[in-house]
């Protein structure tokens, strides 16, 4: 059927049907197109048809049976053979150029991963395209750990070293009873998000943890001004980011420890607990926000103490972005974990069909590489990024006053100042003249 009876037919159809019929007629098209560039490439290995090169050494052979794969699906085309004369005497087939590029899954490829991210699992591929070579189960596995490995390099070789870093948040993600996965997430000075890495391990452990933040160091994260590190709470995380970064600003996640002293009072006493947390997070500058933690800290006396020991476990670290005097658009974002457990929440739809990560073997890299960066693509810029300036500041300003003190305490200071508890003169954080002494934290 040649274009006009084509494009004639397209108009004499139900709409519902034009789709499909030209379809057909863009494969078809493919497939005219490749028969007439094999036979160019058969003209240029053997000569004119009935007039054949007389020094050449190559012969046409007929032609066979072939497959070529057109927007990943097979298409039957009649592909030419051509022989060539050994030196023996005998004759070998040469292998089309042009018939193999047709074969090359490279589309195909692209849409069984994308089907694998998406949520279709292996058995199901050959519903989802049957009309496709290559969607076995076994196929499709073997795609899986080739391509599945790139995720991994891909995360990994991206460039951290040119940016300018102010916030790191660290936290783990249980992949099964055996697996657990740390995550780091940066937060640039233009206020763009990105995944820095991982790092696998039984458990959310100080090695596991040290292994991720020592990678980020050698590929090149050194913040610039110093840094704001966002933590659930886990010693661990605390343990290893002071161990590459001792000048390193502490910030507990704020839902997390507010979650953990509910756990410990009466229900009649969440709404007061509630109102206060928010207060905490609402609140703006140094002095405020140990007004707010005094508030939770008198409010909890009484109580329960398990609660209050709860509270001052985190002491100054829960209002550390406080005591940078920031704006509180800033603690939408960096007051909590949120926004690694975002990322989290999404990944986890992804890893939802894993029902067995093997240890022995790199699979839970692969999906959770594939994963993270699939929920990657869905990042927006910090919420209050333009105050971000201010937060450089902050840090900067501290980090000199801490090189300032140390100067003074002693000419051969090596390491930093011994941190005071919350409200003590010689916090790395101190208190504004004007705020009011805090009763010294309880560690449990």
């Amino acid at each position: 059927m040649d274009q006009f009876s084509e494009l004639q037919r397209l108009g004499q159809i139900e709409s519902s049907e034009a789709g499909r019929v030209f379809r057909e007629f863009l494969r078809s098209q493919v497939r005219q197109s490749l028969v007439s560039i094999m036979a160019e490439e058969v003209q240029e290995l053997c000569g004119p048809k009935y007039r054949p090169a007389s020094d050449g050494d190559c012969r046409r052979a007929g032609s066979a049976e072939g497959v070529a794969i057109v927007e990943g699906r097979r298409e039957r085309v009649a592909r030419p053979r051509v022989r060539r004369a050994k030196q023996d005497g005998s004759t070998e087939e040469v292998r089309l150029a042009t018939y193999a590029a047709s074969q090359e899954p490279g589309q195909l490829d692209d849409m069984l991963l994308r089907a694998i991210i998406a949520g279709a699992s292996g058995r199901e591929m050959r519903q989802v395209h049957p009309e496709s070579p290559k969607t076995s189960k076994s196929s499709v596995s073997r795609l899986w750990v080739k391509e599945g490995a790139k995720f991994v390099a891909q995360l990994r070789d991206r460039d951290i070293a040119s940016r300018e870093w102010l916030a790191l948040m660290l936290d783990g993600i249980r992949l099964s009873k055996d697996q657990t996965a740390v995550v780091a997430i940066g937060i640039a000075a233009d206020g763009t998000k990105q995944i820095l890495d991982f790092e696998l391990g039984s458990s959310e452990n100080f090695e596991v943890c040290r292994d991720l933040v020592s990678r980020l160091v050698s590929r090149g994260f050194r913040p610039k001004h110093g840094l704001l590190a966002v933590l659930d709470g886990a010693e661990a995380l605390r343990k290893a980011v002071l161990t590459f970064f001792d000048d390193a600003v502490i910030q507990r996640c704020v839902i997390h420890k507010e979650r953990n002293i509910r756990g410990r009072l009466s229900r009649r006493h969440w709404g007061e607990l509630v109102r206060l947390f928010k207060r905490l997070r609402e609140v703006e500058g140094e002095r405020a926000g140990r007004e707010a933690y005094s508030a939770i800290e008198r409010f909890l006396m009484d109580k329960n103490a398990a609660a209050l020991n709860s509270l001052r476990e985190a002491g100054e670290e829960l209002i550390a972005l406080h005591c940078l005097n920031v704006p509180t658009t800033l603690h939408v974002s960096l007051l909590s974990t949120n926004l690694i457990e975002n990322s989290f929440r999404n990944t986890r739809r992804k890893l939802g069909r894993v029902t067995r990560f093997r240890a022995e073997t790199d699979q839970a890299s692969r999906w959770l590489a594939a994963a993270l960066l699939e929920a990657e693509q869905g990042f927006r810029r910090l919420i209050g990024y333009k105050d971000l300036p201010r937060l450089a500041e902050a840090l900067a300003r501290r980090q000199a006053d801490r090189a300032a003190s140390c100067h003074g305490l002693s000419d051969h200071c090596e390491g930093p100042p011994p941190s005071a508890p919350l409200g003590g003169a010689s916090s790395p954080l101190r208190a504004a003249p004007s705020a009011p002494s805090t009763p010294h934290p309880t560690k449990t």
